[in-house]
């Protein structure tokens, strides 16, 4: 199974060792930079400040003014993302709709699908269109940076997870508003239930957002992990982003650094917001390693959520394959039919 993850992790050979940035140019539209002005810190003491002041403040650095310019065109809905960056390209959203064929009488009800890191524009179709001939509408989102919003001049989705902290920060936090602005669509589209699938690191922006919008009633995170600098440091698929990281910061400054945007930051708010939540893992991830994932389904089951969990004898990239594709997407849309 090693050999197997190893062989489709590396089959891709256009990863690039970028240099490590702190990125303070990445945090001024921050709602909490206002309130934090620099007064002679050092750039990472500056960022330690500002993760504290977003997480203490996450109302507001998650909030948004929702979008007025929704467009439905040939399946494929369009939006400004209420988050600009310097990047045309990435300021807008773009969604697969993909509506299910309802009944008459019966709640309306639509899941929001977020794919992997990385993923091309064709990958997670076929799970939201499984969902739409099971009757629950699905609409595949595009992550910042990714597919149809990727800067010409990358090749992967370089700038949504990298050595620059600042604007993998930025990064996360547009995806985590651009998700909650698919609730202010659906709700438009008279949709009565909404819910959430999340895979890898589309998993954790999912699980961010959640924890801010009470709108996301289920949600199925397949892959879940803790720390975001953990994943990155000690993963398969990252090597070459601790390359450009190791020589500047250690893996404990590093998960202060991003401490906003790591799941266990906001484990008490999810908690209290009452959701059902499947958590999918892999028992041979050498990506997001399994004491990760086995630490938030300990925690979910000390924090008696109403969850389930879910381990599959594979690794993170071989869950994308035959046979364990269909075992996954049996779960997901088992748990989403039943709850949702």
């Amino acid at each position: 199974m090693e050999q197997w993850e190893n062989r489709l992790c590396f089959r891709s050979n256009n990863r690039v060792v970028r240099p490590f940035e702190w990125g303070l140019d990445w945090t001024a539209n921050w709602p909490c930079t206002g309130l934090y002005p620099k007064n002679g810190h050092d750039p990472e003491s500056y960022l330690r400040g500002l993760n504290r002041l977003a997480i203490e403040r996450s109302e507001e650095f998650f909030a948004y003014k929702p979008p007025t310019d929704f467009r439905l065109e040939d399946g494929l809905l369009k939006f400004t993302s209420p988050v600009h960056t310097r990047y045309p390209e990435n300021n807008t959203v773009y969604g697969q709709w993909f509506p299910a064929k309802e009944k008459p009488g019966r709640k309306r009800r639509a899941v929001v699908v977020l794919p992997h890191w990385n993923a091309s524009v064709g990958q997670h179709v076929g799970l939201c269109k499984g969902l739409a001939a099971l009757g629950l509408s699905a609409l595949r989102i595009s992550l910042p940076y990714h597919d149809y919003r990727m800067p010409p001049e990358l090749e992967r989705a370089d700038y949504a997870v990298s050595s620059n902290v600042g604007r993998t920060i930025d990064a996360s936090r547009q995806a985590v508003i651009d998700v909650r602005c698919t609730a202010d669509w659906f709700e438009q589209m008279g949709f009565d239930r909404i819910g959430l699938v999340g895979t890898s690191l589309g998993s954790c922006y999912g699980y961010l957002a959640s924890a801010h919008d009470p709108r996301f009633r289920v949600n199925v995170f397949n892959h879940c992990s803790t720390y975001f600098a953990d994943v990155v440091w000690i993963g398969l698929s990252t090597r070459h982003i601790r390359q450009g990281l190791e020589n500047d910061i250690d893996l404990e400054r590093l998960r202060q650094a991003w401490l906003a945007i790591s799941p266990p930051s906001y484990w008490d708010r999810y908690g209290e917001l009452k959701k059902k939540s499947l958590f999918i893992y892999a028992r041979y991830d050498t990506t997001f390693p399994p004491h990760l994932s086995e630490q938030v389904v300990r925690h979910a089951r000390e924090s008696k959520l109403d969850h389930k969990s879910v381990v599959l004898p594979c690794g993170h990239y071989t869950l994308g394959e035959w046979p364990f594709k269909y075992i996954d997407g049996y779960h997901i849309c088992n748990f989403l039919l039943r709850n949702l």
